[in-house]
């Protein structure tokens, strides 16, 4: 099913690139959101990681042939776009110096969700948010991508630029750290697969 949304997707962007990518931003924006707040863990911020990320590929869209555009596999490759952007943010921002002693800073918002928010998610999608949170950005990614997001694993290992086996590696250690660390009887019955 998703060959054929991305073939779609493919001939939308051939034949009009402005049309098509609004086909693209549709098909793949809450996807994109999902992979995001998992890395950076404030909806503002994978707010604007998801916009960077869509508009990356649109100007790189630009500059492609009708031929490379009709090879691409759009959700991964949105997704390593979306990557490789929140890899660069967090580099650029260890670069960045701290601010001056005594430097008055605007009050960060709470990172406790609001009351709605608590309310439309539930306790057991925090407690699992904050069990994510813990294990190393690459564990992370895979979980994410491959329980969350629900790619084949062989879109995991593109996203992720290494071969299946390493990916698969990388969710199954992830899941088991999961295991390990979230709580051993959630309300549901149900436990991390």
């Amino acid at each position: 099913m998703v060959d054929d949304i991305d073939g779609g997707l493919r001939t939308a962007l051939v034949a009009d690139l402005d049309v098509g990518f609004a086909d693209v931003v549709r098909a793949h924006e809450r996807t994109l959101y999902s992979v995001a707040l998992q890395l950076t863990h404030r909806p503002a911020d994978a707010e604007d990681l998801a916009a960077d990320t869509l508009l990356r590929a649109y100007r790189a869209l630009r500059g492609y042939d009708a031929q490379r555009v009709m090879a691409l596999r759009v959700r991964p490759w949105l997704l390593t776009i979306l990557r490789n952007t929140a890899r660069n943010a967090a580099r650029d921002a260890s670069r960045r110096p701290a601010p001056p002693p005594g430097f008055e800073t605007a009050e960060e918002p709470s990172a406790q969700p609001s009351v709605e928010e608590q309310a439309e998610h539930g306790e057991a999608q925090r407690v699992l948010g904050a069990a994510l949170r813990q294990l190393p950005d690459v564990q992370r990614l895979a979980v994410t991508l491959r329980h969350v997001v629900d790619l084949p694993i062989s879109e995991v290992a593109e996203v992720l630029g290494c071969p299946e086996g390493t990916a698969k590696s990388h969710i199954s250690r992830g899941l088991q750290r999961l295991r390990s660390v979230l709580p051993a009887a959630e309300p549901s019955g149900r436990g991390v697969r």
